[in-house]
């Protein structure tokens, strides 16, 4: 079998052969390296999540410069992004009205401090990113064919820079640990930076009432939330209110108003957050011992607002839970209590005096002659199988070695048991590694709910954070995992070092949200950190060299004070 190309007869002709080779050579060796350069240079000027490198260099910058950076600072930092600067993004326009309207909205807004000599925090785009921002969660009107259109455009843009701005503050907290840095910066940074995104989606300050989030509510509604019977401070306790009473507080929004406030107030998320912490690949799990990697597992369970409505009765649930949970406790210390009544101290013991021994000895002697009076009886079984014949005597030898062979085999097959529910629990967790595993292979989804944000340009999916931090020593960590995900139910790992010296810590767990103001939830962890075995820490210590064993009394979780002085 033979193949051809159909081609057209010009192309094979003498005459045209000098044309059809600079045709060739115009694609391949002009047009071709032009359009792979062109795509290379404006890729490589990104980063994954589409934003400019030299944006993320000036994020490392600032946040390296400033360990403890406020919200207002923050805000600055985002405004100053390259993003928003005509000469690295084309799609921003430059108005003549600009000078004019611009430096009206500063004087309208105050202390901008637009008179800073930073740079970039000097430029033009960037007071004028500033201005628009503070306009945007004070919720200032703006010229809807000017400023207002520049407004959306840079709102737009504010959830993938400040991702990128956390990304930035804790990996130089990483190198911070690692003494890569010398100042290394604190969570209140970090946690600034996360807070400001809810506050762009919702544009809503973050000292301001969470109510403001729901439509057709303004600043004259709010004092129906607070009375001397009732003090409503959260959309939560708001959802669990009845109907009657929820109505009552807005009676002066119409009939329509109020079902679109209902239908946004159920649409918002309530989020179960459960916590629990282990260590992987331990013959202990729950026991934590010095240096060891603990693995804190977060599952959060999702549901809409709309369940709360008029249930009442969840905080009511939570104390009889607790008070049963009293109620078991006292049982068992009552139990307790009987043990050690029986089991006294050995210090009691020896505090006796001999004549109470004595007597006790008098009186163990008469109950040992009262039982040996007591029993003739066995001694004439005694005696009648001694004068059976010797194949009785076989028959029993026999007998009792039969039981003793059923019960060896009684306690093997419970041994076997045993080691085969033990493989089955290690199979289990290995199977759930390795489904734990593909879903990171698969990769993150990024849809989970639309949120409203009536003055954000474009649709909103809910995403959260979720970290461990030390709130005593205002330490991070455990990266912020960013959670993108979340439908019905989202489970997520998050690893860190346990401290280096035993004792009782408590860290804390948090969970943000990037959407919405006042959903901010944390729990404490207790962890009681135990010495690690003698071999573990003799191989660890053989393994270290002399400048590691001059740093090994220091510790990030405790100070100075706390450290055991050296034997000079």
């Amino acid at each position: 079998m033979s193949f051809g190309i159909a081609l057209p007869s010009w192309i094979v002709e003498k005459e045209n052969s000098v044309w059809v080779l600079g045709l060739y050579a115009l694609v391949f060796m002009v047009a071709l390296p032009i359009v792979v350069g062109t795509w290379w240079y404006r890729s490589i000027r990104f980063s994954g999540d589409q934003v400019l490198l030299d944006t993320t260099h000036m994020y490392y910058g600032f946040f390296h410069k400033t360990p403890h950076m406020m919200l207002k600072r923050v805000i600055m930092i985002l405004a100053a992004s390259l993003e928003f600067d005509r000469r690295f993004n084309s799609e921003i326009v430059e108005r003549q009205s600009d000078n004019e309207e611009v430096p009206q909205l500063i004087k309208t807004i105050g202390n901008l401090n637009e008179k800073n000599k930073e740079r970039p925090l000097c430029f033009m785009y960037s007071i004028k990113a500033r201005a628009l921002l503070h306009a945007h969660l004070s919720r200032i009107p703006l010229n809807p064919l000017t400023l207002e259109q520049d407004r959306r455009y840079i709102v737009g843009k504010c959830p993938y820079l400040i991702q990128e701005q956390v990304n930035c503050v804790s990996q130089l907290i990483v190198l911070g640990y690692a003494r890569r840095i010398q100042r290394c910066p604190t969570i209140d940074t970090i946690e600034n930076c996360m807070k400001l995104c809810p506050m762009i989606v919702q544009g809503l300050w973050d000292f301001k009432s969470p109510f403001l989030q729901l439509p057709h509510i303004h600043e004259g509604n709010l004092k129906y939330f607070t009375s001397k019977k009732r003090q409503i401070k959260s959309l939560q306790q708001f959802a669990q209110l009845k109907g009657d009473e929820r109505r009552s507080i807005l009676s002066g929004l119409t009939d329509d108003e109020y079902l679109n406030v209902l239908k946004v107030l159920g649409s918002m998320p309530y989020v179960d957050f459960q916590v629990k912490y282990e260590v992987m690949d331990d013959e202990n799990p729950t026991e934590v011992t010095t240096g060891a990697i603990v693995t804190v597992t977060v599952t959060l369970i999702r549901r809409d607002m709309s369940t709360l409505f008029g249930d009442e009765t969840i905080e009511d649930k939570n104390i009889v839970n607790e008070n049963n949970a009293d109620g078991d406790t006292k049982e068992g210390s009552d139990g307790e209590a009987e043990h050690h009544s029986v089991k006294r101290p050995v210090w009691q013991k020896q505090r006796k005096t001999g004549g109470k021994k004595s007597n006790k000895r008098v009186k163990q002697k008469s109950t040992v002659k009262h039982k040996a009076e007591e029993s003739p009886a066995p001694v004439k079984v005694k005696q009648v199988k001694e004068e059976k014949p010797k194949d009785d005597d076989s028959d029993l030898s026999d007998s009792s070695g039969s039981d003793v062979n059923e019960s060896n085999d009684a306690s093997e097959d419970e041994v076997k048991n045993s080691s085969v529910e033990d493989e089955d629990q290690e199979w289990e967790k290995l199977q759930q590694k390795l489904h734990k595993r593909e879903k990171v292979l698969e990769g993150r989804s990024k849809l989970s709910h639309t949120v409203h944000c009536p003055l954000y340009p474009y649709d909103k999916q809910e995403y959260w954070w979720t970290y461990v931090c030390d709130r005593k020593s205002k330490s991070l960590l455990t990266s912020p995992y960013h959670i993108t995900s979340l439908i019905d139910k989202e489970e997520c790992q998050l690893k860190f070092t346990a401290p280096n010296w035993k004792g009782t810590y408590t860290f804390t767990v948090c969970l943000r949200s990037d959407s919405y103001l006042g959903f901010h939830q944390q729990k404490d962890i207790k962890l009681d950190v135990k010495e690690a075995p003698k071999h573990v820490s003799e191989s660890e210590d053989s393994e270290e060299e002399g400048p590691a064993e001059d740093n090994a009394h220091e510790s990030d979780y405790t100070t100075d004070e706390d450290l055991p002085e050296d034997d000079d």
